[in-house]
């Protein structure tokens, strides 16, 4: 049986850690085995772990990244950009209410 490539918990806890700025931090893991969002537990800092199987090369990752989540949040891709945190694995995007 084929595993899932990717792994997303709801559009409503991943909004839930935007912060008051409209700004959503993200922790990023390049050359994962697999794509995967993973929410912070319940003690820790309110930041989503983003896994990805792109490298850091080019921007491929940040790209990758993006996308993971603007399919987790059921938007399109070219409604994300980062804010800051292109080379660094500490991430801000700015997250827009809908």
């Amino acid at each position: 049986m084929a595993r899932s490539r990717s792994s997303l918990p709801p559009a409503s806890a991943i909004v839930a850690l935007v912060n008051d700025e409209g700004v959503l931090a993200v922790r990023a893991t390049p050359n994962a085995r697999a794509d995967a969002v993973v929410l912070p537990g319940a003690w820790e800092a309110p930041v989503l772990l983003v896994r990805v199987t792109a490298t850091p090369e080019n921007g491929r990752a940040n790209l990758a990244i993006l996308a993971l989540v603007a399919k987790g949040l059921g938007r399109p891709r070219s409604a994300l950009s980062l804010l800051r945190g292109a080379t660094s694995r500490d991430k801000l995007i700015p997250i827009s209410p809908e």
